[in-house]
């Protein structure tokens, strides 16, 4: 097995960030990690995930060394303690920390509703998050210098290097993926463990950012495959992180807590 290496990457949470070349997952090795006692905000980073998964257990694939792949542990002292709607405040520090990292990207970003980030109108990174009890589990993944995508993929999918072009993704190479991890753990620690600025401060930040918000949309809830399908103009977000859309000929919004987004055929915004 590769060994595992501590990262020299500055973390706020005050815990160690570690890294294996392959793993069948990051969000299984930090399972391993809590049992073994390692910290609140400890990160476990990947090369390459051999079985790594995205929402509803769909699998996330990457070439080693063209992604960043990585979970944080966070540890609290009661169920109370918990963030409210851990994965859209995640996606929220990912697409700031995005910005930082590539300030041409500004204005493109896009959190789709619950756990994707957007570039203009395709996915360039996901969130997943999983609790167990007073534990959650934050994986993230970032296509960084990808530029070929399986086919199935080509349409929906992007990366950081083809989104900033020829002259942007030059300066990418494999050590890109740690320098935006050194952006991305500040921006999680502000959302998720220092207080908020004001009641509902993220929900205005998020929404800004908000993929097709006061744009036409479907919704499957529960879920495609679900057999029930709204059709509507997606609103905004709900104070528990809930999705709020407005069904056609309806006179106001309904909250929806599970559910798969899609989107009509447009233009990317």
């Amino acid at each position: 097995m590769d060994a595992l290496v501590r990262l020299l990457v500055p973390n706020p949470f005050g815990a160690p960030v570690y890294y294996r070349e392959t793993l069948s997952s990051t969000m299984d090795e930090a399972r391993r990690m809590e049992t073994q006692g390692e910290p609140h905000g400890t990160v476990i980073c990947a090369g390459i995930q051999e079985a790594g998964r995205g929402r509803k257990n769909r699998p996330w694939s990457a070439a080693a060394g063209e992604s960043l792949l990585f979970t944080v542990l966070l540890r609290y002292p009661r169920l109370s303690a918990l963030p409210r709607a851990v994965t859209l405040k995640a996606g929220l520090a990912l697409s700031l920390a995005v910005e930082d990292f590539a300030p041409p990207l500004l204005g493109r970003l896009r959190v789709k509703w619950p756990n994707d980030l957007m570039i203009d109108s395709r996915k360039a990174a996901g969130v997943l998050a999983e609790g167990d009890g007073e534990t959650v589990y934050i994986g993230i993944g970032v296509n960084v210098t990808q530029t070929v995508f399986p086919e199935a993929f080509r349409a929906k999918a992007t990366s950081l290097a083809l989104a900033l072009g020829d002259r942007g993704a030059a300066a990418l190479g494999p050590e890109s993926r740690f320098l935006l991890l050194e952006k991305i753990l500040p921006r999680l620690y502000r959302e998720l463990d220092a207080p908020e600025t004001g009641d509902g401060s993220w929900r205005e930040r998020l929404e800004e950012r908000l993929y097709r918000r006061g744009r036409p949309v479907r919704f499957f809830p529960g879920g495609a495959g679900s057999g029930q399908l709204v059709e509507g103009t997606l609103e905004g977000i709900g104070p528990e992180g809930e999705l709020l859309l407005t069904p056609h000929g309806a006179s106001g919004s309904v909250p929806f807590t599970t559910g798969e987004l899609d989107v009509y055929a447009a233009s990317p915004e």
